[in-house]
């Protein structure tokens, strides 16, 4: 069990209550200015401090260890004692946060009943910020393509230093889980992971949510730099921050500290500083748009997390966890995928990347057929053939010559196929029944050349193909 620090500058008083406290069970620690509080508290945090608002010969009083404990450690309850208790002291204890106040002297029934409470307050704590971190250490980047192991790889390096990461892609592609991956593998798991999200908060509220305010009449309120103290912060869609928040959040990084609004003390702050973008961050440097001293400072680790069609090796294995997931978490059916829907996944376009795949796993466990695997035709865009087998050609494909519509539909299906096997053109060449060599020379004649991605291209060059690549597009 966690300790209770107590804090009282009369022997008599921190005694007695220690005593009390040992006699129901709890671990009791004893300290009897501001000097030997802190030093308690940042030997380990207490579950639950007890603390005089009056404290002889130290440092601070009682007011101010209650805010540099609520700003350093704001999941302990602290519990303000005093024997010139009235109503303003109380009120302004509350304010700063305190969870209670009780007046000397105090009865022992009073007292054992808000320590109660407050330790159930602790252990819930303690408990939401544990299920937290399991929620987010559980979190699985899950992949197997040349670009999901190249992004893997990047990530590896950089979760055990406090290096500034900045994550770029399209939307969807999963920046986010990327940064959740960073800090579930850092020293700083057990801490918080705060998201700011630039592009749904108010420009004129922003201030107020990174840093807090202080008011009279609603007291000591965080912002999301202070919750995040000894974490990370994310700074979800960094381009959409307002010039004026860039300047304040550019001296924050610098200084490690800020002033909350409508306050007068320096709040110090810990934090490692993840962001993503989708936009490219020099052009809006370009247009005025965004602070060339913010983008060096955040841009330390560039990192681009790659579209979903960049990947699609990995669609049939991130369909499978989607069903899983959706199946514990909602009770919708445990299917499976059909070789066609597996196929027919892996050629669709996905412009809203793996978030838009997830979508659609859970619009067809919703509405799907029943139980049994999953079909391509359950998947939406796709229709089934037509009349006795026929398939509806597209009105371009339709008003060509014979020729000129083989060869549109071959450079078409052969480019899907390759994409679809990540540019690999051994796979390609056995799922279309042909031989590899034959393959090469199809796509030649054709037009087809890498990408330098691990797919294919149309282009117009005569480019030859190595025949001892294994796929098109595969890395020098």
């Amino acid at each position: 069990m966690s300790s209770i620090l107590i804090v009282d500058d009369e022997k008599d008083i921190r005694e007695l209550i220690g005593d009390i406290l040992r006699d129901e069970g709890f671990s009791v620690r004893l300290a009897a200015n501001s000097d030997d509080c802190m030093a308690a508290i940042n030997a380990e945090p207490p579950a639950l401090m007890i603390l005089d608002i009056w404290l002889k010969d130290s440092r601070m009083d009682g007011i101010d260890i209650l805010k540099r404990t609520k700003r350093d450690n704001p999941d302990v309850p602290v519990v303000i004692i005093s024997g010139h208790g009235n109503i303003e002291i109380a009120v302004a204890a509350i304010k700063q946060g305190a969870y209670d106040f009780i007046e000397k002297p105090f009865n022992i029934d009073q007292l054992m009943v808000v320590v109660s409470r407050a330790m159930e307050t602790s252990r819930l704590r303690r408990e939401n910020s544990d299920l937290r971190r399991r929620d987010v250490t559980a979190s699985e980047m899950l992949g197997g393509s040349t670009a999901f192991r190249l992004l893997k790889a990047q990530l590896d390096k950089v979760t055990k230093s406090n290096g500034r990461v900045m994550l770029s892609g399209p939307a969807g592609s999963g920046k986010e889980m990327a940064a959740r991956f960073i800090h579930a593998n850092s020293n700083r798991a057990g801490a918080p992971f705060i998201t700011v999200s630039s592009a749904t908060i108010e420009p004129d509220r922003m201030e107020e949510v990174l840093f807090g305010r202080e008011t009279p009449e609603r007291g000591l309120e965080q912002g999301l730099l202070e919750q995040a103290h000894g974490g990370i912060v994310y700074f979800d869609e960094v381009a959409d921050m307002p010039l004026g928040t860039q300047s304040k959040i550019l001296r924050v990084l610098v200084e490690q500290q800020f002033t909350r609004l409508g306050g007068g003390d320096k709040v110090r702050v810990d934090l490692r500083v993840i962001s993503s973008t989708t936009r490219d961050l020099r052009a809006e440097i370009a247009a005025g748009r965004f602070r060339q001293e913010l983008y060096d400072r955040l841009n330390v680790v560039p990192i681009e997390v790659p579209a979903l069609s960049d990947r699609r090796e990995d669609i049939p294995m991130l369909a499978r966890h989607f069903i899983e997931m959706f199946h514990r978490s909602q009770g919708l059916p445990l299917r499976d995928l059909t070789e066609d829907a597996e196929a027919m996944l892996q050629t669709m376009p996905w412009p809203g990347n793996v978030r838009q795949l997830r979508n659609v796993i859970e619009r067809v466990l919703i509405l799907g057929d029943g139980s049994g695997p999953i079909e391509a035709r359950e998947l939406p865009g796709t229709e089934a053939p037509g009349e006795e087998g026929r398939l509806v050609l597209g009105g371009a494909l339709a008003t060509l010559p014979l020729r000129e519509a083989r060869e549109l539909f071959e450079r078409e299906y052969l480019l899907t196929q390759i994409n679809r096997f990540g540019g690999n053109i051994s796979r390609t060449a056995a799922f279309v029944g042909m031989e590899r060599s034959a393959l090469h020379r199809k796509l030649k004649s054709l037009g087809v050349v890498s990408n330098g991605k691990g797919g294919g291209r149309l282009s117009r060059t005569d480019d030859e193909f190595d025949d001892e690549d294994e796929a098109v597009g595969a890395p020098d």
